[in-house]
């Protein structure tokens, strides 16, 4: 009774507002579907209409999952960074892992336009993306063990990213206009072109990495209180370190690798969490922002689909609508600015 007793309210309104944002973004969509039908589509599919049956599950289910392991696997990722660097405005790619994706993805489409056309396929840009992560990832694991400090690591990675973006400008310019087109439709971010076999992957690999967050909880308590505090409690802070970049490698590769670098989640999601259920601990902040982050991505999803139209706004441009209030006032609080 005294563990429930500690449980605050808005702990279980989380769960309640994820059941509901998910079930709201099934529901809307440029074909119109009615309740009913949408209800016998998803708990009694064999008797309802197989046209719904196919928007219902290949299209807006699919999307609907996509974004719960994209925002929590972001949001996730952008807590331990944070708490990792002591920074607050740190966010899941200050490791370089989304400007290697890109880097890797612009290479496939903007310089190798003639050869694409015969490499184009389903996996193609996954896989990609996928190894432009693990390059930078490989790269960074490499620094993590030499360096002794996190704010070292942190402006590498900076400076990896601003490397790799800066050759990605250089094949912009000289692109073509329609490869252009493509890689700046892959920059927006999509949580709808997965199907089933890419979203079990997708599964799995944000399982794996969830665990190791919650494996790495603990640890994650102890940093907040200084590197010497953490080691006076035996925490090895070498191996804390890796095994936080490598979750962290994990979960943000894998979105950006199949989604697109989805820009802000990661950055504003921990402050909401933070502010919504008002503690430090890691263990109550990881589920937390894993349920807050996938809330957030499902609203953004939401307000991308324009009513009565087909067309869909881009992904990153209404993450930024929330993100960037929550940096702004994050910057305010911290009193990184005077006022």
């Amino acid at each position: 009774m005294a563990f429930f007793k500690k449980i605050h309210a808005r702990w279980l309104l989380l769960p309640l507002l994820l059941l509901g944002t998910f079930l709201f973004d099934i529901a809307i969509g440029p074909v119109k579907i009615p309740l009913r039908d949408i209800f016998s589509g998803v708990f009694f599919p064999k008797t309802s209409d197989p046209i719904w049956i196919d928007i219902l599950w290949n299209f807006r289910i699919t999307k609907a999952v996509t974004c719960v392991l994209a925002g929590g696997a972001l949001s996730m990722s952008g807590l331990q960074m944070q708490t990792l660097f002591r920074n607050p405005l740190a966010g899941p790619d200050v490791l370089g892992l989304s400007s290697g994706a890109s880097l890797a993805v612009s290479l496939l489409l903007l310089g190798n336009q003639y050869l694409y056309p015969y490499l184009s396929g389903p996996w193609t840009i996954v896989l990609a993306a996928t190894l432009g992560c693990v390059t930078v990832f490989m790269l960074m694991l490499v620094f993590a063990h030499r360096l002794q400090d996190s704010a070292s690591l942190l402006i590498i990675g900076l400076m990896v990213g601003a490397g790799t973006s800066s050759i990605v400008s250089v094949l912009q310019y000289s692109s073509k206009a329609e490869a252009l087109q493509t890689f700046l439709i892959w920059t927006f971010g999509n949580v709808g072109s997965l199907n089933w076999s890419e979203i079990t992957v997708l599964f799995w690999i944000v399982m794996l990495g969830t665990a190791m967050v919650i494996f790495s909880s603990k640890n994650l308590n102890a940093w907040l209180l200084g590197d010497n505090y953490a080691k006076g409690l035996g925490v090895n802070l070498r191996k804390t370190r890796l095994l936080i970049i490598l979750s962290t490698c994990l979960l943000t590769g894998a979105v950006t690798a199949f989604c697109g670098p989805i820009a802000f989640v990661g950055l504003a999601v921990p402050h909401l969490t933070k502010l919504w259920i008002d503690t430090s601990n890691h263990k109550v902040l990881v589920p937390n922002a894993l349920m807050m982050g996938a809330i957030l991505l499902l609203l953004c999803d939401i307000l991308s689909q324009l009513p009565g139209d087909s067309k869909v706004l881009p992904l990153n441009a209404v993450t930024a609508l929330f993100g960037a209030p929550v940096v702004i006032w994050v910057v305010l609080r911290s009193k990184m600015i005077r006022v």
